[in-house]
């Protein structure tokens, strides 16, 4: 009936909206760039936010040296909750990386806590555990210390300290350079 007076039903255009400035989709890619296959992050899981972008970063290779291409290829990385929260950040709120990793990281954050010096030094290898499993899980904790600089010797020093005493004496006499 409303038709027959002329009246019709507002059309909604949706329109996609973008968190970072549209200049950013005027960045071009790298020369020959081919796009990776990016590993997802969906908010589940046990995986630090911290692994996820240093991931992200990773798989972008030469297209992560632009601020502005990280930014725009982000959602890329996302998916289901991860990918909801992302599409809910305000039109043009993002001008910058930092703004985009700080605000992932506090959405994010996932109680996973970032060990210490301590955590790391504190290992000791187990009376049942190979050598090789002890340096595994030395690395799996070390992975776990994000902010930790130490050199590969600091390193190898700390892993061998953590050995059982006796395999300690069979190879005090040897220099160990690193952990891998």
């Amino acid at each position: 009936m409303r038709e027959q007076f002329g009246l019709r039903p507002k059309q909604q255009s949706i329109m996609y909206k973008t968190l970072y400035p549209p200049a950013y989709n005027q960045i071009p890619l790298p020369h020959k760039y081919k796009m990776p296959d990016f590993t997802k992050f969906s908010g589940q899981g046990e995986v630090s936010t911290m692994e996820h972008v240093n991931r992200f970063l990773l798989q972008l290779g030469e297209a992560g040296n632009q601020c502005a291409l990280r930014v725009r290829l982000f959602s890329l990385f996302l998916s289901g909750s991860a990918f909801a929260w992302f599409t809910t950040l305000p039109a043009n709120s993002i001008l910058h990386w930092a703004d985009l990793e700080r605000q992932f990281h506090q959405f994010f954050y996932s109680g996973v806590t970032e060990l210490k010096l301590t955590d790391l030094t504190g290992l000791r290898q187990r009376n049942d555990e190979s050598v090789a499993a002890f340096i595994q899980r030395f690395r799996d904790v070390k992975n776990h210390c994000y902010s930790l600089i130490l050199s590969d010797q600091q390193l190898a020093d700390a892993a061998f300290n953590g050995l059982l005493p006796h395999i300690k004496d069979k190879y005090a006499s040897q220099e160990f350079e690193s952990t891998s």
